[in-house]
């Protein structure tokens, strides 16, 4: 996939998937993501529902045979795919900075036909998943269907294609949603609160992705938890469905406060790569995280800028849902630097209140602590070569952690657990994933 921005001309192409299931908010969602951009400035595309134009037509699902369902779903992701392409291209040329919104993307079809065949069709068409999930857009925003979490609001009027009841509703969100797990910027966007602050949390998730400052308008309450895990974790069996990454982090030099880190991302030998600067935006002080996809001859060109003083950071990433909640699971490998060996930590974006938030978390893993905004859990400190208690570099709390707040050092109990870590340090063995994939 291209750059966000165009190195010629400096102005940003971004483009998006809106997903869900049933009487999620997709609808409106394009609606005010529209007028929100174009009273930017921006130009905005909307590329249509592939599926909802060839089904118009009078294609029904419960006449076709399982081969017949198979090849339609294969014709219906390439005709998707020019359509975005010509979408893309007038993109790319726009003069204007420019939003393109999907109604549902590439990997939406394969929520409809078994593993086996979705990977006979990646075969046949010289395909595969890191191309079509992680590559192709930047960002994928899964509505969540008012058939979880909001019954009462639930309808299928008013809509010609839709008559879905509740538990079809949300056996059609929940496939939807598996479909994009392991996209690396996959927001999902629940029914806790109503319907104006959903719309509004949609809306300025991409703000945050794109690198607008928003100041606290849209994402008031959003921000990023992350827990600390203790080991061994468990087998790969209790997961619910998942997606496992090998991620690499370098950092590059840069100029104090600012960040600038170097991500290959990837399966089975495909990689996508991400350039990120983390600075702080003034005048609002808001730190915010501009990140932009490279090619791999960039990635290559940029790694002989690495910074010395830090060690390259080497993980593990499994992707999962639980709960509407996504989370992104890090488990640090070898040869990073000692301080992570044994090193697991879960991630999430949340607007839930403190104690739901905690109740959703997942079950089957064994959580010890929040470490939310505590600077010994920073990526940029794991990495350093030097002793954080000699440094000059060690990035504190105070500085400034994106979407997060300042660690107060208060312990979280979770799931019965509690106990908590001595002086920050990390335990002496690292948890193996069993039967991982």
């Amino acid at each position: 996939m291209d750059d966000i921005r165009d190195n010629g001309h400096n102005k940003i192409c971004y483009k998006l998937v809106l997903t869900g299931g049933p009487c999620g908010g997709k609808t409106t969602g394009q609606t005010r993501l529209c007028t929100f951009f174009e009273n930017l400035g921006w130009k905005v595309f909307r590329v249509p529902e592939t599926a909802s134009v060839l089904l118009s037509g009078g294609i029904k699902f419960s006449d076709l045979s399982e081969d017949e369902a198979v090849h339609f779903q294969e014709n219906l992701l390439k005709t998707m795919i020019q359509i975005e392409n010509t979408f893309f291209e007038l993109g790319r040329s726009s003069s204007r900075n420019c939003l393109i919104i999907c109604d549902r993307g590439t990997m939406d079809a394969s929520a409809f036909i078994s593993k086996d065949k979705w990977e006979t069709i990646m075969r046949e068409n010289d395909w595969n998943n890191v191309e079509l999930r992680d590559n192709r857009y930047h960002q994928i925003i899964h509505m969540v269907s008012a058939a979880k979490g909001a019954e009462e609001f639930y309808s299928t009027e008013e809509h010609s294609c839709r008559s879905e009841g509740v538990e079809l509703a949300r056996e059609l969100d929940s496939k939807a949603a598996a479909a994009w797990i392991g996209h690396p910027y996959f927001d999902v966007v629940d029914n806790s609160t109503d319907f104006e602050g959903k719309i509004r949390r949609m809306i300025g998730s991409v703000c945050q992705k794109v690198g607008l400052d928003t100041g606290d308008r849209l994402l008031k309450n959003s921000r990023k938890r992350k827990f600390l895990v203790r080991g061994p974790l468990p087998r790969s069996s209790v997961f619910p469905p998942y997606q496992d990454f090998e991620v690499i982090h370098n950092y590059l030099t840069s100029k104090c406060p600012n960040q600038i880190r170097l991500r290959k991302r990837g399966q089975k030998g495909h990689y996508s790569y991400i350039h990120t600067v983390r600075r702080k935006n003034m005048p609002s002080g808001q730190i915010i995280e501009v990140k932009t996809q490279i090619t791999h001859r960039d990635y290559i060109n940029l790694l002989t800028q690495k910074d010395d003083s830090h060690f390259t950071i080497f993980k593990q990433r499994r992707c999962f849902l639980v709960n509407n909640q996504y989370f992104q699971m890090d488990i640090y490998q070898e040869p990073s630097h000692p301080r992570c060996r044994g090193l697991v930590l879960l991630e999430t974006y949340s607007t839930l209140e403190e104690q739901t938030l905690l109740d959703s978390l997942p079950e089957f893993l064994d959580i010890e602590k929040e470490v939310t905004g505590n600077p010994d859990y920073s990526m940029y400190n794991l990495s350093l070569r030097e002793d954080w208690t000699t440094s000059n570099n060690f990035w504190n709390s105070s500085i400034g952690d994106v979407s997060s707040n300042e660690y107060t050092g208060t312990e979280v109990k979770v799931n019965g657990y509690g106990k908590k870590l001595v002086n920050g340090t990390c335990p002496s063995e690292a948890p193996k994933l069993k039967d991982s994939v």
